[in-house]
This record gives C-alpha cells, sequence and structure tokens, in this order.
C-alpha cells in the first residue's frame, strides 16, 4: 500500500497549520493592536511551518516512520527543526534583518538572565515547528490507518466474493455424468420420460451456469432446483425410492444466496445408500415465512459403511463456510447423527 500523502491532504494541511498558528498567536500577542506589524513579522514562521508540513509528509513519514524506523525519523525530524529554525532566525545571517530588523523589542522580559533569556527565545521560535511537526505525524498517521482499514475492508470483501464463488462452483460432476446417462438410457427405451428430464437437466444447467451469478436468487428458483435434481436422482431406481418432500413456497420471491440448499440433499443421496428399498430414506422440509427459513434434511445411516461418489460436491465444512461468510451471526446449523440417521437443522434470518 502506498504511504505517500496525496497533494490535497499536503496543501490542506499546510493551511490548517499555518491559519492555526496564525489564530493563536494573534490572539496571544494582541496582533489587532498593530496588524501591519504582526503579520510583517509573522509569516516567516507561516514559511517554516511550511516547510516542516511539507518535508514531514514527503519525505520523513514515508521513508522513515511507516518503514518501522521511528527513531530515525524522530530524530531526523527534531534535526529539521532545528535547522529551520537557525535558518530562520539566527541574527548573523544577512536575510534574518528583513523580518526581525536590529533594535525590536522582544516579546520576552528582559530582566531575565541572558542564558536563560536566550533560551525562552530560541524555546518560543522552535515551538511553533515542534507543534507542527507532531500534529502533521498524528494527523497522518490517522489518515494513513484510516486508508489501510480501508484496502482490508475491500481486500477482505474481494477475498469473500472469490471464496463464495469457488464454493459455488463445488458441484458433484458425477450427479451430471449420471443424469446424462439416465437419460441417454431412457432415449434408448424411447421412454416419453426423457424429454421432460432432458428439460429439467437444461434448467439446472442454465440455473448454475447463469442464475448463480447473483449474490442472491428468489427462493423459487432454488426450490425448483431442489425439486429437478431429486427427479434425477430418482431416475438411477425405477422402482422408487423412499424420499418424503415438503417444500413450502409461500415466501417464493424471498432472497438466498444461489446453491446454498443442494448441499445438504446431495450429502444425503451420497450416504443414505437410498437405493435399498427396505432401509434407505430420505426426509427434506422447507418452511419460510417472511423472517425466518428452516430447511431440514434427514437421512438413513447404513449398517455396513459404503463409498459413493467420493469426489466432488461441496462438502458439509465447506457449506458452514459459507454460512459462515454470508450470514455471520444470522444463522443457526444443527446436525445431528445418531446411530440409524443423520439430521441437518438449517435456520436463516432472511431480514
Amino acid at each position: 500500500m502506498s504511504t505517500t500523502t496525496t497533494s490535497s491532504n499536503l496543501v490542506g494541511q499546510t493551511l490548517f497549520w499555518i491559519l492555526t498558528w496564525l489564530f493563536i498567536t494573534f490572539m496571544l500577542l494582541n496582533g489587532w493592536e498593530e496588524p501591519r506589524r504582526y503579520f510583517s513579522r509573522s509569516w516567516v514562521a507561516f514559511l517554516g511551518i511550511a516547510i516542516v508540513v511539507v518535508v514531514n509528509l514527503r519525505y520523513l513519514l514515508p521513508r522513515y516512520f511507516f518503514s518501522q524506523r521511528q527513531v530515525l525519523f524522530v530524530l531526523i525530524g527534531i534535526l529539521l527543526i532545528a535547522i529551520i529554525t537557525f535558518l530562520l532566525y539566527w541574527e548573523p545571517l544577512p536575510w534574518v534583518e528583513w523580518w526581525q530588523p536590529k533594535g525590536k523589542r522582544s516579546s520576552l522580559p528582559r530582566h531575565l538572565p541572558s542564558k536563560v533569556y536566550n533560551g525562552f527565545k530560541w524555546l518560543n521560535r522552535f515551538m511553533p515547528f515542534l507543534i507542527t511537526f507532531l500534529g502533521s505525524t498524528l494527523f497522518e498517521i490517522a489518515n494513513y490507518a484510516t486508508r489501510k482499514e480501508k484496502e482490508a475492508v475491500q481486500s477482505q470483501k474481494e477475498k469473500l466474493e472469490t471464496e463464495i464463488k469457488f464454493l459455488r462452483s463445488q458441484i458433484n460432476p458425477h450427479f451430471l455424468f449420471n443424469s446424462l446417462n439416465n437419460i441417454y438410457t431412457l432415449t434408448l427405451l424411447q421412454s416419453q420420460k426423457a424429454p421432460e428430464n432432458l428439460l429439467r437437466l437444461s434448467e439446472m444447467l442454465r440455473y448454475m451456469l447463469y442464475d448463480c451469478e447473483a449474490e442472491k436468487v428468489p427462493l423459487q428458483k432454488e426450490i425448483v432446483y431442489l425439486k429437478n435434481y431429486i427427479s434425477l436422482q430418482q431416475l438411477k431406481d425405477s422402482e422408487g425410492m423412499n424420499i418424503q418432500l415438503q417444500l413450502e413456497d409461500y415466501q417464493p420471491n424471498a432472497l438466498v444466496p444461489p446453491l446454498l440448499l443442494i448441499p445438504f440433499v446431495e450429502n444425503a443421496f451420497k450416504h443414505s445408500k437410498i437405493e435399498d428399498q427396505n432401509k434407505g430414506w430420505i426426509e427434506i422440509e422447507l418452511k419460510v415465512d417472511a423472517q425466518q427459513l428452516i430447511f431440514e434434511v434427514k437421512n438413513s445411516i447404513p449398517s455396513a459403511s459404503f463409498a459413493k461418489d467420493k469426489v466432488g460436491g461441496i462438502g458439509l465444512e465447506n457449506v458452514k463456510r459459507r454460512l459462515a461468510l454470508l450470514y455471520p451471526k444470522k444463522h443457526q446449523l444443527k446436525i445431528e447423527k445418531q446411530e440409524q440417521q443423520f439430521a441437518i437443522c438449517l435456520q436463516l434470518d432472511l431480514i
């Protein structure tokens, strides 16, 4: 991230510190009594303030402070202020008499001892530049922190968007291949179910390729996708499967992230051994109102372990991650695994 201050910020800070010191000294030194004399002697301090701001913001802060060389930054800053004060106010220098003619009375009390008097005089000259240096440093550090925070937020947002797009893409390719094979079999048998199932698969692909580009989609589209998925899964067994499906659509226009619900259904088909007519079963229920969505999926657990479609699919851990990104503190996901049953219950706040 660039640490160089912008030109507008440079000009703004320069004017701010000049006007601030102008107001303070004008009020404290009764500048309204002799305004012409006051301004004729004060402009040199304004010149020094401008130099401090420009050098500090343009060179010292980027090259030293923001480069983790703070000690060197402080030392060079003090040296800069000392040099500016010396060049502007050391009386033997020829140009000093332009703004400080000899014989002019100082505002400091003259009864002080000579060394003390000179010490206070130089401290008085040194102070506006020191305050400007410290103040401009604090302002720029605050601006730098604000810029860095904005860039971090933008970077995090881009990272989340990329991760969500990646998670969307992790749809089980085996399902597509199996569906195509099953539809091909139907065409060989000249079944009347072939065209309608081919249309279902086409709708699913359209949804995945185009509608899923949106951040959120109407719930009705997600429900249609689930129904098409289940219908195509049932083609694998001509004798039917033990599936109970209740998908309410009382709020069809409620918006949800695309492909948010399908991983739970896919997981149920993957691990339930639904082809077993006697012991395999799946229950899917969706309830939704204006404020909340509740999605429950239960499936049987076969007594003997088996593996199916190991490659592909989002997986429940990635679903948890996606929910955490999309619904922070606005969702609850309960997962229960019993001896013969696996169940998930997802609750989403829609507002």
